[in-house]
């Protein structure tokens, strides 16, 4: 599913945000990435999802070799992975439903497809009954749900969850766990960044650790070592 062969990332002048990276995710994985502040998470993200590119070595993304990525492929490219923001980013004049379905407008999908597409995804999140409330309406927790919803709509075969519960107390946070669990069981490969110690303790799922922007631990079954 991902691959990451020898990636080095490097920002003018010289601050080195990844190094020497080697990684395989293979398929229906839910795994943690995990580290302290600035040790390269984000920067791994940004690398996935080509919003920005590896100054040295290979990115391999469902079997897509993205190291040189055009630009005007990139679109076709996120319409794969599902990403999740710890900033919710929802259209505050836009309804629910109306914040999930935007999703595929923008790419031309067929209105009656991505009507009953939208309606699917946000009973996967249990939202099927506020459909026509607006962000402002809904809880920490039910506006995250939105955005898992929005990034289901393409049914991606990568979701992935960037600090998904930053802004969230623990009761939010877990449910909203437990729902990219459910999804991960549905046959999506979840990729999970946060620093939260808590959570990735209780998962029992493969952890993936950056310190300094280099992978210093990678266990089957791990816990948050730093």
């Amino acid at each position: 599913m991902v691959r990451l062969i020898n990636v080095s990332k490097i920002y003018p002048p010289d601050t080195v945000a990844l190094k020497d990276i080697n990684l395989h995710i293979k398929s229906k994985e839910f795994i943690s990435i995990v580290g302290q502040s600035g040790m390269g998470k984000t920067t791994l993200v940004k690398l996935l999802i080509a919003e920005e590119k590896a100054t040295e070595g290979r990115v391999v993304v469902g079997g897509w070799d993205i190291t040189h990525i055009k630009k005007k492929e990139v679109p076709i490219l996120r319409r794969q992975i599902g990403v999740i923001f710890q900033d919710f980013k929802l259209l505050p004049k836009k309804t629910v439903f109306e914040n999930v379905a935007f999703a595929g407008e923008v790419c031309g999908e067929e209105h009656k497809r991505l009507k009953n597409i939208t309606r699917q995804v946000l009973k996967i999140v249990g939202l099927e009954d506020k459909i026509d409330r607006y962000p402002r309406q809904l809880s920490g927790g039910e506006q995250q749900r939105v955005v898992i919803a929005r990034s289901l709509v393409h049914r991606p075969k990568l979701l992935i969850a960037d600090e998904p519960t930053g802004n969230l107390d623990s009761l939010n946070a877990r449910e909203i766990i437990d729902l990219l669990l459910r999804i991960n069981n549905f046959g999506t490969t979840v990729i999970l960044v946060t620093h939260n110690r808590e959570i990735v303790n209780s998962l029992r799922k493969r952890v993936i650790t950056l310190e300094n922007g280099q992978i210093i631990s990678d266990q089957k079954v791990g816990k948050y070592i730093l």
